[in-house]
């Protein structure tokens, strides 16, 4: 029993000796360099100085100071610690007990670290308060800090929403007005479209139509049997009253080669179209404002709006082709037993043959061919006066 006793006794002398020790060591590392102390080595510190009063003599306020000034001459200047000593020269007790608190968690003391201290019979009530109102304080703080964070984040969120809400109406706007353009376009396009087509087919129908009437005109010809004859007969004469009203007075298949039956018909008519047709398919011939007359001896017509005209010939590049007069007083000649004689270019005989083609003495040649040469006299038929007539057709009103 005694030896369990002394056992006992001298575990508990160990465990204080060891206690002691690092106390002191503590105490020494408090000396040396009181910064080094960490938040639960000075607990630690302060428990167990409270616990064995009588084993270190220890100033507990003058231990603050120390740590609080060192602190400072760490964190600051000369010249800011110098600053802080005159500041710190008339502070309380308690104030320095609350800012060695303070000290353990930056700007806030854990309500966990208050528990510790509290259990120390030598902190004033007062600084206890202090503390527990400061935590209270903190935590208030907090909340409202925390309320802050949520209201702020209650402000983005509704931001975000008004700028999702924005974003989402623009993109809903340009959509539609994306839509409705291309609406628009596809609609334009299509009414184009139609357009388009109808106006096609209404040009087709006037050209058919016109096509009809052209046709009506030369509708007896067995020489003018091309349409684009008719249209540029059409455009040279330029007298839709003359067009709708002639008739074909004379068909030489029909009426006899004969220039007295060819008199007879176009005498005194006024304006006159004729036109030439060679067994070699040349067709050409004149027209006449004045037209011809009856003459024994002949005569001599002046007509500024008579003009020959080639339609088809062995020179495709130059048909069809309009020649004016260059002689207007020499434009056609009358005499009852010639056939009808444009100027000194061409000429039918009695029996509606050639007669001859010298072309350019009273109308303009075209361009590079000279007057008397062969190719001026083969241009309408062919050759000079060897051409053979096919038919010889004589439109008046």
């Amino acid at each position: 029993m005694d030896n369990n006793n002394n056992n006992n006794n001298q575990i508990e002398n160990a465990n204080q000796n060891e206690n002691q020790n690092e106390m002191k060591n503590l105490e020494k590392k408090n000396n040396e360099n009181l910064f080094n102390l960490t938040k639960e080595e000075i607990i630690k510190f302060i428990q167990f100085k409270q616990e064995k009063k009588k084993i270190f003599q220890f100033d507990f306020f003058q231990f603050l100071n120390n740590w609080i000034e060192k602190r400072n001459e760490r964190l600051k200047g000369k010249k800011e610690k110098e600053k802080e000593k005159e500041k710190e020269k008339g502070i309380e007790k308690k104030r320095l007990f609350h800012s060695f608190f303070s000290l353990f968690d930056k700007d806030s003391i854990s309500k966990q670290d208050f528990d510790k201290l509290k259990q120390f019979d030598f902190f004033p009530k007062s600084f206890l308060v202090d503390i527990q109102n400061k935590v209270i304080q903190d935590n208030q703080k907090e909340i409202e800090n925390k309320e802050k964070e949520i209201e702020n984040k209650e402000k983005e969120n509704q931001q975000m929403k008004i700028e999702i809400e924005e974003k989402w109406k623009k993109e809903v706007e340009d959509k539609e007005k994306e839509i409705e353009e291309k609406w628009k376009k596809e609609i334009e396009n299509k009414e184009k479209e139609i357009e388009d087509k109808w106006k096609k087919e209404v040009e087709e129908l006037k050209s058919k139509f016109e096509l009809m009437e052209l046709q009506k005109i030369f509708s007896d010809s067995e020489i003018v049997q091309d349409i684009e004859y008719v249209k540029k007969l059409q455009e040279w004469i330029n007298d839709n009253d003359f067009f709708s009203k002639m008739k074909k007075g004379f068909s030489a298949k029909r009426d006899g080669f004969n220039s007295q039956n060819w008199h007879k018909a176009v005498d005194g008519k006024g304006k006159t179209l004729v036109i030439i047709k060679t067994k070699d398919n040349f067709i050409f011939g004149g027209f006449t404002q004045v037209g011809f007359k009856y003459s024994q001896s002949g005569e001599w017509s002046n007509d500024s709006n008579a003009f020959i005209f080639s339609l088809r010939n062995d020179k495709g590049d130059r048909i069809p082709a309009k020649f004016t007069y260059k002689q207007p007083q020499y434009a056609i000649f009358s005499r009852s037993d010639y056939g009808p004689r444009f100027g000194n270019d061409f000429q039918l005989s009695s029996n509606l043959q050639p007669g001859y083609s010298n072309f350019g003495y009273s109308y303009n040649l075209p361009n590079g061919i000279t007057y008397q040469s062969n190719e001026a006299k083969s241009y309408l038929a062919g050759s000079y006066n060897s051409w053979v007539v096919d038919e010889v057709e004589s439109y008046f009103i």
